[in-house]
């Protein structure tokens, strides 16, 4: 079980692009987990050809960094789908040409039916989401593609937030594990996990701009990592 640390430059680069296109922004958001988050990543900002199409190529730099041997791309809908389809075509351009497939939230009833659209589910799976917070769809990924008989092999998301995972008990309160989920894929499901950038390469960014409003975004993300984060 292998992480792909993104080369200093490569996050670098990402947060700044992320930073320019609205994507990533500061603020008070709540989280999936009930947190009050400083900072919110939403990939759904990139929302025009050539910022997909550079998200993309940040993608596949990472991937093609960590030398993946995949044999189909996934995107989990609905977010992961014009990820998978942005990536695919990169990597073809880059000479490494490989099927996708993504899903349906609901299955369709006429025409081919069931919720898989694209390539045949078969070989080792590479599944591409844009950030983790509780891991939910990617289980429902990793379940999808074993009942069609491939093998989940790796994750690649854009932002680790690198931040407790939590769980809700039988009573419904909402505890806090000594994990994050990129942690719990891959230890609970044997998946690499290549993420383009995390959570401290942020803190990094934020402490090379060294002006007044970056100074108070830096301690407050300071301040959420030191209580919410893993190791």
């Amino acid at each position: 079980m292998t992480s792909c640390l993104s080369p200093h430059p490569l996050a670098q680069r990402f947060i700044q692009f992320a930073l320019q296109a609205g994507a990533l922004r500061f603020g008070e958001f709540k989280t999936k987990a009930g947190r009050l988050s400083p900072y919110f990543f939403n990939a759904g900002s990139f929302d025009d050809g050539a910022k997909l199409g550079q998200l993309a190529a940040l993608y596949a730099e990472a991937i093609l960094a960590q030398d993946l041997a995949f044999d189909l791309i996934f995107g989990p809908a609905y977010k992961g789908i014009p990820l998978a389809t942005a990536l695919a075509v990169e990597l073809a351009r880059r000479g490494h040409s490989k099927p996708f497939a993504f899903n349906r939230k609901e299955a369709k009833d006429h025409g081919e039916g069931g919720t898989l659209v694209g390539a045949p589910l078969r070989g080792r799976v590479l599944i591409v989401d844009d950030v983790m917070s509780a891991g939910t769809a990617v289980r429902e990924s990793i379940e999808l593609i074993r009942r069609a008989g491939a093998t989940p092999y790796a994750l690649a998301i854009a932002l680790d937030r690198q931040e407790k995972a939590t769980e809700v008990g039988p009573d419904g309160t909402v505890r806090e594990l000594p994990y994050s989920a990129v942690q719990h894929v891959q230890r609970a499901y044997g998946l690499q996990v290549c993420a383009i950038a995390q959570l401290d390469d942020l803190l990094q960014y934020l402490e090379q701009h060294q002006h007044p409003e970056m100074a108070a975004h830096r301690q407050r993300v300071f301040d959420y990592r030191a209580r919410y984060g893993v190791a």
